[in-house]
């Protein structure tokens, strides 16, 4: 008999509890594609038709998206191709929370309509009493967009030379606001800027003046910056003909997303110090030190936030449900990941270095406990130097690791792969050790 004719039917396959299992996960036309797949190759003859349902159950993603949680041992806490800050505990949560119908915008108590988000937005509000209300749209960029179309379209924003800046991607600060239909007015030199200089600058058609944290790089030396208090004080003893009342705002792109001082960083500016120097307007990111989601917070007065959330582009800018649940956990929850990996004690850092360097080399592997400096990244604290420790390994298993399940992504350093600890939770220590074991007994079964 053709043994091709033994090779299990589809329709056979998608009735069995593994396949119908993953119908439900990945979805009928997913399952298929792997049943197929393993069929053809039995009409090959590279496989016999009784191992077809093995491999098509093998050929099935864990899940129906591609992305995949990885271990980041690469000692940079807001790894931008890492998604930035990993979600707490709570936030992870209340994704589930939020994932079905939920009263994003609904009044159970009246049923009818309510405020969107009124409950990440009273955290927000909490966690920084220093603002009057605040605003959340997707980004920090987006959150920039948003002052620059409402408060400056057709008009100016005075900014330093010194603050502009590229953030990322090739995308530069100067054309995303001038993309809104304002004008940069351009003060002062690259490394020196004085309050005379934006003071020079105002005029009837300027909007506000924009203080930009450069928080990816640091310019050393002979330099110089007016602060957001002496902008604040400026502005508000200098009258312009024709301009209209209330002195010029000063709006403070802090970047980074602290909402108050933090001792570990005490060069980061923060949204309550920025408020308290006398800025008008503070906009940051969610999902870098703040340690939530992707989001752009909006901080500061009232009339200003209010003018910005009635504004038409706000609907484009709004975020989802998702979004405001894991940032409402975030404000309310316990410390996030970020801060508890910002807060480790290098010592307890060297301590499971030595632990699992000692572990993997009892078993052979070429490992051992090295000290280490991690940084915050994702544009935040540049400069900064975080005391770490890592588990030193030879180069060649790097890209083994990364196609491990989980993916482990380290850094190479020196000619070694360094897997840092600051930068991986300590439950994670013993897939990290696993993994480590699997890639480099594979590499040795693969020797000659």
């Amino acid at each position: 008999m053709d043994s091709r004719r033994r090779i299990p039917r589809t329709d056979t396959l998608l009735a069995q509890p593994p396949f119908t299992e993953a119908v439900g996960r990945l979805g009928t036309a997913r399952v298929k594609e792997a049943i197929t797949a393993a069929q053809d190759r039995a009409r090959r003859g590279e496989i016999a038709p009784e191992d077809v349902p093995d491999l098509a159950a093998g050929l099935l993603p864990a899940s129906a998206t591609t992305l995949r949680p990885v271990i980041n041992a690469t000692g940079v806490l807001l790894h931008t191709n890492l998604g930035r800050a990993p979600l707490s505990e709570a936030a992870r949560a209340a994704l589930a929370v939020s994932a079905g119908s939920t009263n994003v915008e609904y009044d159970l108590a009246t049923g009818e309509r309510a405020r969107r988000g009124r409950g990440a937005l009273d955290a927000l509000r909490a966690a920084c009493p220093r603002a009057e209300d605040v605003h959340v749209v997707n980004n920090n960029a987006a959150a920039l967009v948003l002052a620059a179309t409402a408060l400056a379209r057709g008009g100016e924003i005075i900014v330093s030379r010194g603050e502009m800046v590229e953030i990322g991607d090739g995308f530069r600060l100067p054309d995303l606001l001038t993309c809104t239909g304002a004008r940069l007015r351009e003060v002062g030199t690259t490394n020196r800027t004085t309050v005379a200089d934006y003071a020079a600058a105002i005029g009837p058609g300027t909007g506000f003046i924009l203080k930009v944290h450069p928080s990816n790089f640091r310019i050393l030396g002979f330099t110089s910056e007016a602060t957001i208090a002496e902008l604040a004080a400026m502005t508000a003893r200098t009258g312009v003909p024709g301009r209209g009342p209330g002195p010029v705002p000063v709006v403070a792109d802090i970047g980074s997303g602290l909402l108050a001082p933090e001792p570990v960083l005490p060069d980061e500016p923060d949204a309550a110090s920025a408020l308290a120097s006398g800025a008008a307007l503070v906009t940051a990111s969610g999902d870098k030190l703040l340690g939530g989601p992707q989001a752009g917070l909006l901080l500061g007065r009232s009339g200003l936030v209010t003018a910005l959330r009635r504004h038409p582009l706000a609907r484009a800018l709004r975020v989802d449900k998702l979004t405001l649940a894991a940032l409402e956990a975030t404000l309310r929850g316990p410390a996030t990941p970020t801060a508890a990996a910002l807060h480790e004690p290098v010592q307890r850092l060297r301590d499971r270095a030595r632990r699992l360097a000692a572990d993997l080399a009892q078993a052979g592997v070429d490992a051992r406990a090295t000290e280490s400096d991690a940084v915050v990244g994702g544009g935040g604290a540049p400069g900064v130097r975080l005391p770490s420790a890592a588990v030193s390994l030879p180069a060649t298993v790097g890209a083994s690791l990364r196609k491990n399940n989980p993916p482990v992504a380290g850094r190479i350093e020196d000619g070694r792969l360094l897997l840092d600890l600051r930068t991986v939770d300590p439950a994670d220590d013993a897939a990290l050790c696993a993994a480590v074991l699997a890639v480099t007994r594979d590499q040795d079964a693969a020797s000659p």
